[in-house]
């Protein structure tokens, strides 16, 4: 395999407990760029702890995680650089407004021009005007777009998202797919955490469900949301 043909994200055997409560059991991914991975599952399957894990974050008790060809190591944050996330922290600072959290997040990832970035950013979400407004001032719409600028800032071939629709009215979790199908391109991938596959369905390529810290099911995104809604909680139930 050459390095055009290796995967964007490749995991292997990850492993993770946290104290009696095994998180993840051995869990595999291989994801090409272009993909889109919805990853669903009840509470308590594993699915942050494997977005935490992917993200450099979380260091697995077990088991590799390659990203652009790089291992993650968390004493190597350039090995990071590929990586966007979204969270269920906003990872924003409350003291700062939000062009000075941008700004600051631009020069931790070496981009030049950080004023101009971080004002594009914005403005691509549609909140240049609130620029020096801190994050406690949002509306939780307002908030999440600020930190899916944050995510997006430095272009990231990896973007990772953690429940991304939480708290959001119905036109702001549609303004929220039409960014992620903007994003979405065939050098990208995503990996898109969530408990309503409707949410994210037609931007998908792929699904995944995590039962008790292991697939219970991963495949290419059926054509229809319906039956494999019927699957799903067959899944879940089994």
């Amino acid at each position: 395999m050459t390095s055009a043909d290796a995967p964007l994200v490749e995991a292997r055997g990850l492993t993770r407990s946290y104290g009696a409560v095994r998180a993840l059991r051995g869990v595999d991914l291989t994801l090409a760029a272009g993909e889109v991975l919805l990853v669903l599952g009840p509470n308590g399957a594993g699915k942050s702890t494997l977005l935490r894990s992917l993200a450099g974050l979380l260091r697995p008790q077990a088991g590799t995680v390659r990203v652009a060809g790089r291992e993650l190591n968390r004493d190597d944050p350039d090995a990071r650089r590929a990586i966007g996330l979204f969270s269920h922290q906003s990872l924003l600072y409350d003291e700062l407004t939000l062009l000075e959290n941008l700004m600051l997040a631009a020069r931790l990832y070496d981009i030049a021009d950080p004023r101009r970035v971080a004002e594009a950013a914005l403005e691509a979400q549609g909140l240049l005007d609130r620029k020096e407004s801190r994050p406690r001032q949002l509306s939780r719409g307002m908030l999440q777009r600020a930190a899916i600028a944050r995510a997006l800032l430095h272009d990231p071939r990896l973007l990772l998202l953690d429940e991304p629709f939480t708290g959001l009215d119905a036109l702001a979790a549609d303004r929220l797919r039409q960014l992620l199908a903007l994003h979405h391109s065939p050098d990208r991938a995503m990996v898109l955490v969530t408990h309503q596959a409707g949410e994210a369905w037609d931007i998908a390529t792929r699904v995944g469900v995590l039962v008790g810290g292991r697939w219970a099911y991963q495949a290419e995104r059926p054509a229809e949301l319906a039956p494999f809604h019927l699957r799903y909680q067959e899944l879940l139930h089994a």
